[in-house]
């Protein structure tokens, strides 16, 4: 790509200054900038390539509609609408190869809902007062978001700004042209699952996928892997899930910071993906190792992995709390679901001798999940650990079922996909 086209999004009427530096900075890497404003109160000192009427007539409305109630936040909420539609669409028409926006946390929430409207393989980059702070929950992170700190730039340039907005100019511009977009040769399955130390099926699955002709991506579920997951399902970007590591849902309902949003383990069924499912990891708590863990879980093992993270184990209660949320979520699928029940364990460190071994806490996990999982889910119970070939051969049978079915689209063979 010679010269990547890059959308700059901001709000001209205050930060023209840092916006107009911006596009020098992608003009000068070898890139095209396009202007889009979604200016509120005035108007920038440039004449945009999509001014803010254009902006808001995307989501159906106009600024006088939108500021008729003198309400910034109902504002910028139809501001953001109106961008992400009208971004969607440029490049749906192949007019824009990528975005970079600037913001205090009024644009970065706009610019968080345009980088989502985006397909995977799109560079997003956003310069932003507050980012990786808490203030952004994970179900508002794009899969493929990339972020920096806008440092010192409150008001106006100067140069440790400009060291900010340069690099990040170049970031994009530099993405663009490097990017390698999915091609989907083959259908696409999508896995969760931790590192092989405490689940280990995607091992023998991987190749057994292949050979079956499908492509497999496994997402790590330590918070954002997992809402990769999501945000792809929501998308329709898999012909099957295989959700066998549900530990950020656990970490979610127990007040952890370590979680993938609100919507973990529903937008696979919501879109109509089949799933088969399994509770791997259910029994970990994570949190970050720098932060006590919460009063209720105080008194359980834990166990700190790094300097980052660390976790405690779930008492029988809060797994049978855990059990009916996985029931309550896969009872909305609009696909048929599978769940494998592994009842001898769900991650490596629960066996016999090892750290978190709670046969009590487990049995108590397995008989509430028999009593939770109803509506279009099936359950299968093996009398068998997660790691274990019987897991793995009970996930390779049902898929096969459902492949002979027509509920899952056959794989294509290695031959074609090369």
């Amino acid at each position: 790509m010679s010269r990547p086209r890059i959308l700059v999004i901001g709000t001209g009427d205050t930060k023209a200054e840092e916006l107009r530096f911006i596009a020098d900075c992608i003009k000068e890497a070898g890139g095209e900038p396009i202007a889009m404003d979604v200016s509120i109160l005035g108007d920038p000192p440039y004449r945009p390539d999509f001014d803010k009427h254009a902006v808001l007539a995307a989501a159906d409305t106009s600024i006088a509609a939108a500021t008729a109630g003198g309400d910034e936040l109902s504002a910028m909420t139809l501001m953001a609408e109106g961008a992400a539609k009208l971004t969607k669409n440029l490049h749906a028409e192949g007019r824009i190869d990528g975005f970079i926006a600037l913001g205090g946390t009024m644009g970065t929430d706009l610019a968080l809902d345009v980088a989502l409207a985006l397909p995977l393989g799109v560079p997003k980059f956003v310069v932003s007062t507050i980012a990786y702070s808490h203030l952004l929950p994970p179900d508002r992170i794009a899969t493929d978001l990339m972020m920096i700190l806008w440092a010192g730039g409150l008001y106006g340039l100067n140069s440790v700004c400009k060291a900010v907005l340069s690099q990040a100019a170049g970031a994009v511009v530099g993405a663009a042209r490097a990017v390698v977009a999915p091609v989907r040769t083959r259908p696409v399955i999508g896995m969760s699952s931790l590192g092989k130390a405490c689940l280990n099926y995607m091992v023998d699955l991987k190749p057994a996928l292949e050979k079956r002709g499908y492509e497999l991506v496994v997402f790590h579920t330590t918070g954002m892997g997992g809402r990769a997951l999501e945000a792809i399902a929501a998308q329709n970007g898999f012909a099957a899930v295989m959700d066998f590591s549900l530990q950020e849902l656990a970490n979610f309902h127990n007040g952890s910071v370590v979680n993938s949003g609100p919507d973990r383990l529903e937008n696979a069924g919501l879109a109509g993906i089949p799933q088969i499912v399994a509770p791997g990891a259910i029994d970990m708590i994570d949190m970050p190792a720098w932060q006590p863990p919460p009063a209720h879980l105080r008194d359980r093992t834990y166990y700190a992995h790094n300097r980052l993270i660390g976790m405690v184990t779930a008492d029988a209660e809060v797994r049978r709390a855990v059990a009916r949320k996985i029931g309550a979520k896969l009872s909305m699928a609009k696909a048929p679901v599978a769940v494998i029940l592994p009842s001898a364990g769900i991650e490596q460190w629960d066996q016999e001798g090892e750290p978190f071994h709670d046969p009590e806490a487990l049995a108590a996990f397995v008989d509430e999940m028999k009593a939770s999982i109803v509506g279009p889910a099936s359950l299968h119970v093996i009398d068998a650990h997660i790691n274990s070939p019987l897991f793995v051969e009970k996930a390779l049978e049902i898929l096969d079922r459902w492949i002979a079915e027509g509920i899952v689209p056959a794989g294509q063979p290695n031959e074609v996909a090369a």
